[in-house]
């Protein structure tokens, strides 16, 4: 039996996790630090319930279950996206009625009704053509192949019709909608992804910047940085029920990008100090101590502390954690799955451990927590040189110090910890086995893309990420690189191909200065170009993602149809041709490598303190 909560402890949890003001906090890096203790699903550890967020409707509650539980809809998504006809209270008091109506026990017509009556699908944003679009920016007339070139002025054209903003309504009373208000315009990925999402916001803001729109793209940081203002961290997305979680932490990135592009020294001294912020919320929630050899090594991994079903898939998730028995196992599985969310990797048997360590088994055993992975620490190794080249810029010697130091140490964890120096990749780690876990992911070459390696070695880490990829058979895949190698079922394996992650590994291997590497990166990148372009030509669409065996296929697999639009789609196809298809690079250097523009341009603003941050590139 479900005991109600003592109303004082309500109002209190409401306080501590108000959806408007602060965000909910995560796993405290006390209850994960121990080099000696199982985490994730193999943790004995009992925990309280932990909400998605603390609205009654959207987030959690006994109206959120009864409806969610009736499947009105194909998409559990669809009922939490709706918004209220009335106030909270009201429409509280109204299902209130309806259960003692029904005897506890409403019909899948009577919950059907309630709905109708008190909530409704109404566009929350209006359709917004930003200020800085040009439907023939400069970069177009660099393109050599004229069929590219119509290709690339087709997705130009797609920014004003993925192109939204917050209505006035929304705005006034965000308590009847489950949509974050945010202050600027902004670029969404299209389909049902109605809203901002994190790590996508970096493929589309490199879009955008190659799109000559750098207002829009601002935009898009200044959301994000409101995000951090509010809540402490970037959420999942701009959505309530994604205040439990956030995503791959691409956003000090994003301003490189967007700094390489505009120097916008104002924008960045007035908002430092919330990507330092950031990057505090991965350190003092995400990190692990691993101990190899007698040493100890400090790396980041996902993990969110609610452990309730998704509100946007509480279906879908009530079915998976299903064959658990027990609450706390089933509590255990719920945190499991938003942690694989928070990864934008939902889902893959990356994250599934079967009972010897290995991925022979399926979402039910879900294991997310226990994986430190190589691309996410990757990025913040990034995102660490990147802060202090920034607190550089600012002339702040301290902090660029500090942050710089940061970087050379997790370059050197991921050295001793993620590195296989026979397969010449980094994998990801399984902590409560202290091994790493061997299987094929284009992830095991992200530290080539973000540049977090010794760069002495720049030339034989090419070599042996080719024969690497070579002798996993991932140059056969004419329709892109694969996700995995397995078959699930799940859409972040095979035989699906994601944008982002043929940017890891197309740029990756350009980064490293090695023909043999430039050239395989140059044939990866015309086949995926050539996919995007074939599925473009039948269908005016751009996809999601695509599968890597049938050339112009859209992928399928998960827990909802392939989506279109699609932002990061366009900014990585874009990417691609400014790099292999364009005469004049804009940026330069920095298009091979996130670094290495920003700090050519202000190497020499920083001073003598930045020789052991430059020396570590």
């Amino acid at each position: 039996m479900k005991l109600a909560p003592l109303p004082w402890i309500t109002l209190l949890y409401q306080l501590i996790c108000h959806t408007q003001q602060t965000a909910l906090r995560p796993y405290p890096a006390s209850e994960v630090d121990s080099p000696f203790m199982a985490i994730g699903r193999g943790s004995t550890i009992r925990r309280a319930l932990v909400q998605s967020c603390s609205d009654l409707i959207f987030c959690q509650g006994a109206l959120l279950d009864t409806v969610q539980r009736q499947g009105l809809y194909k998409d559990s998504k669809r009922f939490v996206d709706m918004s209220l006809k009335h106030d909270q209270e009201t429409t509280l008091k109204n299902f209130r009625k309806m259960m003692s109506d029904s005897g506890e026990k409403p019909s899948k017509a009577v919950v059907r009704k309630f709905v109708e009556e008190n909530f409704e699908f109404v566009s929350e944003t209006e359709s917004w053509t930003p200020t800085d679009f040009n439907q023939s920016p400069t970069f177009l007339n660099t393109i050599k192949d004229t069929k590219v070139k119509k290709f690339a002025k087709s997705l130009v054209s797609l920014w004003p019709l993925l192109g939204r903003r917050i209505k006035d309504s929304v705005k006034t009373d965000p308590k009847r909608h489950s949509l974050i208000p945010v202050p600027e315009g902004f670029i969404v990925p299209g389909g049902r992804f109605r809203e901002i999402y994190y790590w996508d916001s970096y493929w589309i803001i490199e879009g955008l910047l190659i799109s000559e729109m750098k207002n829009t793209a601002k935009g898009m940081l200044t959301n994000l940085a409101y995000f951090i203002k509010n809540y402490g961290f970037i959420p999942n997305g701009s959505r309530v029920y994604y205040l439990n979680r956030s995503q791959p932490p691409l956003f000090t990135m994003m301003v490189g990008l967007y700094m390489d592009y505009t120097n916008d020294q104002a924008w960045l001294a007035s908002n430092v100090e919330y990507i330092e912020k950031e990057m505090m919320f991965w350190l003092d929630t995400r990190t692990l101590t691993i101990t190899k050899s007698g040493s100890t090594y400090q790396l980041a991994h996902y993990g969110t502390r609610s452990n309730t079903p998704r509100p946007e898939s509480y279906a879908e998730d009530l079915e998976t954690c299903k064959r658990v028995e027990d609450d706390v196992g089933k509590q255990a599985c719920y945190n499991a799955l938003k942690t694989a969310c928070e990864t934008g990797w939902d889902f893959s048997l990356r994250w599934i451990f079967d009972k010897q360590g290995g991925i022979n088994s399926n979402l039910s055993d879900i294991d997310s927590q226990r994986v430190v992975p190589a691309d996410l620490n990757a990025f913040l190794c990034t995102s660490f040189r990147l802060l202090s080249g920034f607190y550089g810029q600012l002339g702040n010697s301290a902090k660029q110090t500090q942050w710089a130091a940061k970087a050379d140490l997790w370059q050197k964890n991921m050295e001793t910890v993620l590195y296989n120096e026979a397969d010449g990749i980094w994998y990801d780690y399984d902590y409560n086995l202290g091994k790493q876990r061997k299987y094929f992911f284009p992830s095991n070459l992200a530290p080539l893309w973000t540049g977090c390696y010794d760069k002495t070695k720049k030339d034989e880490q090419g070599k042996k990420a080719v024969e690497y990829l070579k002798r996993q058979g991932i140059d056969k895949f004419m329709g892109g690189i694969p996700t995995s190698l397995q078959r699930s079922g799940e859409q972040w394996d095979l035989p699906n191909a994601w944008p982002p992650l043929q940017e890891f590994v197309v740029l990756g291997l350009y980064n490293t200065g090695n023909e043999e590497a430039k050239a395989m990166a140059r044939d990866m990148a015309n086949r995926w170009l050539t996919s995007n372009m074939k599925g473009f030509e039948h269908s005016k669409a751009m996809y999601e993602k695509y599968d890597a065996v049938e050339v112009g296929e859209y992928g399928g697999g998960g827990e909802y149809a392939v989506q279109l639009g699609f932002g990061w789609t366009n900014g990585v196809a874009l990417s691609f041709i400014k790099e292999f298809h364009s005469n004049e690079n804009q940026r330069g250097t920095a298009s091979r490598n996130i670094l290495s523009g920003f700090f050519n341009k202000y190497s020499y603003i920083v001073g003598f303190s930045s020789l052991a941050l430059l020396r570590a590139m």
